[in-house]
């Protein structure tokens, strides 16, 4: 870290340590013949309800559904301060527990009992320091969205996990909203532009994106890939609306919705066809990808689009305060990759 990479030779060197660690190092697939003890999940953060609704999924499936795993224990701790996250915990431990999850009361119990460590606290500014010792462990881990509440701790995450060669993945599950796989897969040409949109909840103690804005700008990312360049923002207290523009000169926008009906969607401008994007898919698809990361060890999202995403959104806030200004991504990454090289993770 004492000599720091420019925003692309980074995240092309994380993306390659990331994704090596499927063939070698602590990373390991599963065979059919295994038994449950290498599949036991374990789950950091009772404060939202993905972490019911995820171990629900698991532990009332047959063993074909998802491959045998199940979630077996949970440490609950959330956020400390948030008032809708806290006041959720203990319901949701209760609700965990009726279906056989372990509580424990701390992360390394925790890793003493899982294989595979699922971090789900909503808050995401207690990521970063519950994380690194899932790393240590060489545990898979998959991150639910924010992954950080800061660009510089995403960054410091996916460093460590380059450093002890652990692959982890985060995604929002609206990645996989109807429509959005066979555009990013090329089926409809050349993706030339996109305008999608998501409710977008504000949280004073994130990023104003960062909390909830961020589904649907990973669905921005998710049709139009990496290569934003530029990002400006307008800004009232029901509405936002953020433009990019990707370094080939294409242009993507999200509008983030307070105020009347709220919904997830897009419209995607193909080379062939203009797509409305379907609707969201529930939790599933996510999980099915999760289950299949844990096994191979290869990231269904890479390290470079995450970071992109988190980029464009501390963007889109640098640009709010400077009153809608055109605001350049690379110095957003230069910034947050300064502060990240003095965070600690060994």
């Amino acid at each position: 870290m004492k000599n720091p990479l420019g925003r692309r030779d980074f995240l092309k060197t994380t993306v390659a340590g990331a994704m090596s660690v499927g063939i070698a190092g602590k990373a390991y697939p599963l065979s059919s013949k295994q038994n449950s003890v290498n599949r036991r999940v374990g789950i950091i953060g009772l404060d939202t309800s993905h972490s019911v609704a995820f171990t629900r999924a698991l532990n009332n499936a047959t063993d074909q559904s998802f491959n045998g795993y199940k979630v077996v224990a949970a440490y609950p701790r959330g956020s400390n301060d948030i008032k809708s996250s806290v006041d959720r915990i203990p319901g949701y431990t209760e609700d965990v527990k009726k279906l056989g999850v372990e509580i424990v009361n701390s992360i390394d119990e925790l890793l003493q009992k899982a294989d595979f460590i699922m971090l789900e606290t909503n808050d995401g500014r207690l990521h970063f320091e519950q994380a690194v010792p899932v790393l240590k462990a060489g545990k898979r881990m998959f991150i639910d969205k924010p992954v950080t509440a800061s660009l510089s701790d995403a960054i410091a995450i996916y460093e460590a996990a380059a450093h002890y060669k652990v692959p982890v993945f985060s995604s929002s599950s609206l990645r996989y909203i109807t429509g959005a796989k066979e555009i990013a897969e090329g089926k409809m040409g050349k993706v030339l532009g996109a305008d999608t949109y998501s409710p977008a909840t504000l949280e004073k103690t994130h990023p104003d994106l960062f909390w909830y804005g961020v589904h649907g700008v990973e669905i921005l990312f998710t049709v139009m890939g990496t290569g934003c360049s530029k990002v400006s923002r307008t800004f009232t207290p029901q509405y936002d609306q953020v433009t990019g523009v990707w370094e080939d000169q294409r242009i993507g926008t999200f509008r983030g919705i307070r105020n009347g009906k709220t919904g997830y969607g897009g419209t995607v401008f193909c080379e062939k066809e203009i797509i409305v994007l379907g609707k969201y898919s529930g939790y599933n698809p996510l999980l099915e990808k999760i289950i299949e990361f844990f096994e191979t060890g290869i990231v269904p999202v890479t390290p470079e689009e995450t970071i992109e995403i988190f980029t464009f959104m501390t963007a889109a806030e640098e640009s709010r305060f400077k009153k809608g200004a055109v605001v350049e991504t690379a110095k957003v990454f230069e910034k947050a990759k300064k502060r990240a090289s003095k965070m600690n993770y060994l």
